[in-house]
């Protein structure tokens, strides 16, 4: 079985390996045993039920909690060769009865529900009659009232499993579940002697930021700025919070869009497909998006507000950089967060217990902010992982980003101004104090009187204001409760005034680009999004990231090379293969580049590349037209040197820019029709031949692009090149 999996993983989801734990999962389940999985947000829990699905017998159902997703789930699970379906409440009862009538039939291998189908007796009735070799729970942590996304209809599950005639495989999947939540999944889902693993919660391609500075609004500009063709999201406590950040994104020409529970179905439905889509970069979000979203080239996540416990803060970072990427997640901390979640809290939950556990969580999270050591080693314990080291290198303590200065004088002038005030007040009034601004207010309380009225008027308003509240984050300064929080001195602030300790902040770093691709990867992701676009999928579905920038990287050349790929399997080569390899072809020659290609295997994969000069030696397309001139076809050369119609077509197109003059005997015919050559001129004429992509993007969708190739070489090619 085990060589069964890794075929079905090459084969569907073009990787030769399973990652870390998946082999361990996956064996578990395939020997027939009950299992739970905890493993962090993008480190691969889908495919760990989705590849004994594609080996069991029957049919495996997966319960999962957000209709809104399962389309694109299934839609992915579908483009990748393999029989799914779904059933909710969003499908007429007309859709239903044919997904039931396929799932009669065996054509369907997995198929995904909403919990609250398990709620009608009638329904159940159906499902019981099939062959389920397994069930699997997604976002099991769902099923506990200690989990940070409890969902009473999670408890239906149980309930289900015991009425069935024989009792398929039971799984569960969590991103972030402590000993307690995983203690109630195991008894709420009835798991039998279940193997539990959990998984490294080491993300190493994600860098951990926590700023405490005064200026989220004017860090977010700047940082989005930089990055813009990026994509991202910025998540926010409030939809008030949510709808300034998304305007002024959009005041900055920022493509972006937003969603929280504000906005109706449609427009929620429509902004988050724009995001999945590529069709904007960035999504301004509160918390309640992003559970399932599989989108695998999200390069940034910003918390603009510090979130309510660890659990939901790691599982938001966990979307980024699902393809294994560098990305970068970074948390903007403000004092007055903490007096938002306590109030979330207050009003959002009702069990006393629960809110006990909630302000704890909370707790955990304020320490996290101000922990000085290394934040992955913090994060990694809270989920009971040991790990050896003290410095990971790629988080904001561990990283000696910004110079250290010393910040004494100026704090002790803010403590000084406070405590000679006597009244509590909020940092608009200190900073007017400080300044020596004489608005009524200041004069009515004879806080012109003070010996620190003015003492800071070198600063302008927005400046001081910035720093109190970075005094503030660092916790030199406190905050006082109540509708309006005002500024108090706290036992840090005392140390500072009678000069026991030092204020030293580092300065704050400078906004910088996440990555830089270099050429062929953005001409590839251009391909991409265009073959997305005409396919109506998500550009991810064709392929990730990261497996573009190991093509711009290797240039492979053939589709021996281009399975070699990782990413690439046979069902997604029958698909989009041919294209990018022509892509690749193109760019090499256009480029000069001579390729030597090393394969890849276990050790460390050499690959060297050198531009071409000029020598006696034939060169890659003067084969090509030395074998035309023999008499031989495009077909038989391409298949003689293991090379696509494209690349031959591609060599073709080189012979001829080159300002040869001969005339080739070349049987283009067989690649197009009369139809089809017709209508490939009529929009050649009208936008040009320079774009292949844009013309195909105009005709029929049957014309393929060596067809298109094939026309213009023939017509606007051979001696007018």
């Amino acid at each position: 079985m085990v060589n069964k999996a890794l075929n079905a993983l090459q084969e569907y989801f073009g990787y030769k390996e399973f990652r870390s734990s998946q082999n361990s999962i996956i064996n578990s389940i395939l020997s027939g045993k009950d299992t739970l999985a905890v493993m962090p947000t993008g480190g691969g829990k889908s495919i760990c039920y989705q590849i004994p699905a594609l080996l069991f017998d029957g049919i495996t159902i997966v319960i999962s909690p957000l209709i809104s997703l399962m389309k694109d789930q299934v839609d992915n699970i579908k483009s990748l060769g393999i029989s799914a379906d779904y059933i909710n409440s969003s499908l007429t009862y007309k859709q239903t009865q044919e997904v039931i009538e396929n799932l009669n039939t065996d054509q369907i291998k997995l198929l995904y529900l909403a919990p609250e189908r398990l709620q009608s007796p009638e329904f159940c009735e159906l499902i019981r009659r099939l062959n389920i070799s397994q069930i699997a729970v997604d976002e099991a942590h769902c099923v506990s009232q200690w989990g940070h996304d409890f969902r009473t209809s999670y408890r239906y599950i149980s309930q289900f499993i015991r009425e069935l005639p024989k009792r398929p495989i039971i799984t569960g999947f969590t991103a972030t579940a402590t000993e307690e939540v995983r203690k109630d999944i195991v008894r709420s889902i009835e798991l039998k002697n279940p193997e539990i693993y959990i998984s490294s919660f080491d993300r190493e391609n994600l860098k951990i930021n926590v700023l405490k500075i005064g200026d989220r609004l004017g860090y977010t500009l700047n940082y989005v700025n930089e990055n813009k063709d990026q994509s991202g999201i910025i998540y926010v406590s409030t939809r008030k919070e949510a709808d300034n950040i998304y305007e002024k994104l959009t005041e900055n020409n920022i493509s972006v869009t937003r969603y929280h529970a504000g906005l109706s179905d449609k427009e929620r439905k429509k902004n988050q497909e724009d995001f999945v889509y590529d069709r904007v970069n960035v999504m301004v979000a509160t918390n309640a998006f992003g559970m399932g979203i599989d989108k695998s080239n999200v390069r940034f996540v910003i918390h603009y507000n510090m979130p309510k416990n660890i659990e939901g803060y790691y599982q938001e970072i966990g979307r980024a950089g699902r393809d294994g990427e560098l990305s970068e997640c970074i948390l903007l901390f403000a004092p007055q967060d903490i007096i938002t979640q306590k109030y979330l809290i207050e009003v959002g939950t009702q069990q006393p217990e629960r809110r006990v556990s909630d302000y704890k969580k909370l707790q955990t999270m304020i320490d996290f902010v101000h922990h000085n050591g290394c934040l992955r080693k913090y994060i990694l314990n809270y989920f009971g992982e040991e790990t050896d080291y003290d410095d990971c290198a790629n988080c904001s303590s561990c990283l000696s980003e910004g110079e250290l200065t010393d910040k004494t004088v100026e704090a002790q002038k803010v403590l000084s101004c406070i405590y000679r005030m006597k009244r509590d007040f909020g940092v608009n009034t200190i900073v007017d104090v400080l300044r020596g601004s004489a608005q009524k207010k200041i004069l009515q309380y004879k806080f012109n009187e003070l010996s620190t009225y003015g003492i800071m008027k070198n600063y302008n308003k927005k400046d001081l204001a910035d720093f109190i509240n970075t005094l503030i984050s660092h916790n030199f300064i406190a905050l006082k409760e109540g509708e309006y929080p005002t500024v108090i001195l706290s036992n840090n602030s005392m140390k500072v005034l009678k000069g026991q300790e030092k204020v030293v902040f580092k300065e704050v770093i400078k906004v910088k680009k996440i990555s830089e691709n270099n050429e062929l990867f953005e001409i590839l992701r251009t391909l991409r999004k265009q073959m997305a676009t005409d396919a109506g999928v998500p550009p991810y579905f064709i392929f990730p990231d990261n497996t573009l920038k190991e093509m711009s990287l290797r240039y492979p050349l053939n589709k021996e090379q281009l399975f070699e790929i990782s990413g690439v399997g046979q069902v997604k080569y029958d698909k989009y293969g041919e294209e990018f390899l022509g892509v690749i072809n193109d760019y090499v020659i256009k480029n000069n580049i001579e390729v030597n290609w090393i394969e890849k295997s276990e050790s460390k994969v050499k690959v060297t590349r050198t531009t071409k000069t000029t020598s006696n030696k034939e060169k890659t397309h003067e084969k090509t037209i030395n074998m035309i001139k023999e008499g031989k076809g495009i077909k038989e050369i391409a298949k003689t040197r293991s090379l696509t119609i494209n690349t031959i077509l591609s060599h073709i197109e080189k012979y001829f820019k080159e300002g040869n003059v001969d005339i080739l005997e070349i049987n283009f015919d067989e690649f197009f029709t009369a139809e089809e050559e017709k209508e490939i001129i009529l929009i050649a004429d009208e936008f040009g031949v320079e774009s292949i992509g844009l013309i195909k993007a105009k005709v029929s969708q049957k014309i393929s692009y060596d067809a298109i190739r094939s026309v213009i070489i023939k017509n606007y090619g051979i001696n007018k090149i």
